[in-house]
């Protein structure tokens, strides 16, 4: 598994838990499903681009210039 997929991985993990923390403390009831489910959206979206920007560029093709 690439350095990528580890870290999303980890950061799907730490997403998972900050929601559990805020329903065992009651404060997601207060917000609402739906809202709720907008903010673990955005919260997966900003930890896939986080995982793309610090993968590897071995991907990149480079052309050497002559």
């Amino acid at each position: 598994m690439k350095w990528t997929g580890v870290y999303l991985i980890g950061y799907v993990i730490l997403v998972g838990g900050l929601v559990a923390a805020l329903w065992k403390m009651g404060i997601l009831a207060s917000i609402g499903v739906a809202w709720t489910l907008i903010g673990v959206v955005i919260a997966i979206g900003i930890g896939i681009m986080l995982a793309v920007s610090s993968g590897s560029s071995k991907g990149n093709i480079k052309i050497d210039q002559k």
